[in-house]
């Protein structure tokens, strides 16, 4: 009787060795491999693998779509969904994460913004700047583009109000 609740109670012990990852047979990267030809351990992709900092889709638009009024205002139903919150609906940066203690972002109509072309605007929601983490996961190119159009439209409108800085 014994033995029969001993040896189970060895083999549970057994099992609670260190079990990380780190600690098992490898290759580095850069390692001398005499396995394969070359010598390199590094090893090439296998096709149709997507690198960690490749896109998984490809962007297709290089340029702006041309501007339309439903184009405009889709983008700025998603500027109010994924801009809004730190740059502020009127995009003065002013948006509730500030009021929440967070670093405050740049005014969309600053001189230099207004200068910024629509792929500008566009290559920063897909990459991020600066703390702006990127939107390229989360926001489609299309929309990606109708926001860069309503941004445009925003800062004309704050200029004809005089609210430009």
């Amino acid at each position: 009787m014994r033995w029969v609740v001993l040896v189970p109670a060895l083999l549970l012990l057994a099992g609670c060795q260190e079990q990380e990852m780190a600690k098992q047979p490898k290759l580095k990267t850069y390692a001398f491999a005499e396995a394969f030809a070359g010598h390199s351990a590094a090893r090439p992709l296998p096709e149709g693998v997507v690198a960690r900092s490749d896109s998984i889709e490809p962007q297709r638009a290089l340029a702006p779509p041309k501007p339309t009024l439903s184009l405009v205002q889709r983008g700025r139903e998603r500027f109010e969904i994924f801009c809004a919150p730190c740059h502020g609906y009127a995009g003065y940066g002013d948006g509730m994460i500030v009021a929440r203690g967070f670093p405050q972002p740049p005014s969309f109509h600053s001189d230099r913004l207004r200068a910024t072309s629509a792929q500008h605007i566009f290559d920063v929601i897909t990459n991020g700047y600066g703390v702006m983490y990127s939107y390229g996961d989360r926001v489609p190119p299309k929309d990606r583009w109708a926001i860069a159009l309503y941004l445009r439209a925003l800062q004309v409108s704050q200029m004809q109000e005089g609210g430009g800085q």
